[in-house]
């Protein structure tokens, strides 16, 4: 039987089912109808009483018919979420557990058993800062197991002797045919050229920031010197660089910055501002 024939079939199933219990309830109504002297009263009582309850149990059943339907339609044209391939950045990073929570992510979570191998080797690092983000990687990744409710796998896969990561993580997207995620912006290019979804953790925290528009104000306090000549960077709260033309004498200081320019990237997001001169008093 072809898939769509069953919603045709189930209407008149269910009008007949209706009508079939309406009918059961008419004979049992009925039992008292028959103390009644026989007469053309009471055969037009069991007429009325059949039919009425028979119709209404066909339209009953046809209302729950079409209801299925509806739902059987929705759920078939509702696209499949694609599984979500993570890589060793996105685990340690820990944000995908907090988005997970949140119910934006749909889909199977796949962690590559070359992933996993990895953030062993740099749990075991002899660099203690190296060490410390390999032992939060599986931390977070405990936690993605055992609190998140969507489904997670581990995805085994047989050591080729490839030692690049990023080519086994986008091969393995395509066979899936999955998303990677990360917030690697090498990664991020790379699987733009190869094609394959990427979700780049960076560019939805970028998409969730306060917009900032060119002749804004703003008040920061410069924290050290900046890459070239003079400049000086501040931080926003949550995290966003604020470069400040001529701000190298300033450090320390607490200034009113005007934003000159905004550049967005993959990478995270940079405000450029130049230091707000006081308006000249009238006299």
């Amino acid at each position: 039987m072809e898939r769509n024939a069953f919603p045709v079939y189930s209407r008149h199933f269910w009008k007949l089912s209706g009508a079939f219990f309406g009918a059961l309830l008419a004979a049992l109504l009925m039992q008292p109808l028959r103390l009644l002297p026989p007469g053309w009263g009471a055969g037009l009582a069991a007429v009325a009483l059949y039919g009425g309850l028979m119709l209404t149990g066909a339209r009953t059943g046809a209302r729950y018919a079409a209801s299925v339907r509806v739902k059987s339609a929705v759920a078939q044209s509702a696209p499949e979420a694609c599984p979500k391939v993570l890589d060793t950045s996105v685990i340690i990073d820990g944000r995908v557990l907090d988005i997970c929570k949140a119910g934006f992510l749909e889909g199977e979570l796949v962690i590559p058993s070359f992933v996993l191998d990895e953030l062993r080797h740099i749990a075991d690092s002899a660099d203690s800062l190296r060490r410390a983000r390999g032992r939060r990687g599986l931390d977070i990744l405990k936690k993605i197991r055992e609190e998140l409710e969507c489904p997670v796998r581990i995805e085994e896969e047989e050591d080729t002797g490839e030692a690049e990561v990023d080519v086994k993580l986008l091969r393995l997207a395509k066979r899936l045919n999955g998303a990677v995620m990360t917030n690697d912006y090498n990664l991020n290019k790379v699987a733009g050229i190869a094609k394959v979804p990427v979700l780049n953790i960076n560019e939805l925290a970028g998409a969730l920031r306060p917009v900032v528009l060119p002749g804004e104000e703003m008040a920061v306090r410069i924290v050290r010197d900046g890459k070239e000549p003079g400049q000086g960077v501040a931080y926003l709260d949550d995290g966003t660089m604020v470069v400040v033309e001529n701000g190298r004498r300033r450090v320390g200081e607490t200034l009113d910055v005007e934003v000159t320019t905004v550049l967005q990237t993959s990478a995270g997001r940079m405000i450029f501002t130049r230091i707000k001169t006081p308006e000249p008093k009238a006299i």
